[in-house]
């Protein structure tokens, strides 16, 4: 899964340019709070049988800033 696609949503008539945005993403362990580099290094601790990480135990969150919306009602009708 990318995080850093970029996406042009389609908002009535016309297609507003497209937004500049920040995403910042982490990964941790749900119990131990244990923050992962990456998302390789949350499947590797998920496939080692010496550490007991479930694909459960691990809780994502992205974290998205815009500093300016387009205008996406300014457009003739």
């Amino acid at each position: 899964m990318a995080i850093n696609d970029n996406i042009i949503v389609m908002a009535g008539k016309t297609t507003p340019t497209a937004v500049d945005v920040e995403t910042k993403s982490t990964i941790k362990h749900a119990t131990t709070r244990k923050v992962n580099a990456s998302e390789k290094e949350a499947e590797y601790d998920i496939n080692d049988p010496a550490i007991r990480t479930k694909n459960e135990d691990k809780n994502r969150a992205i974290a998205i800033s815009v500093n300016k919306l387009p205008d996406i009602l300014g457009g003739s009708t």
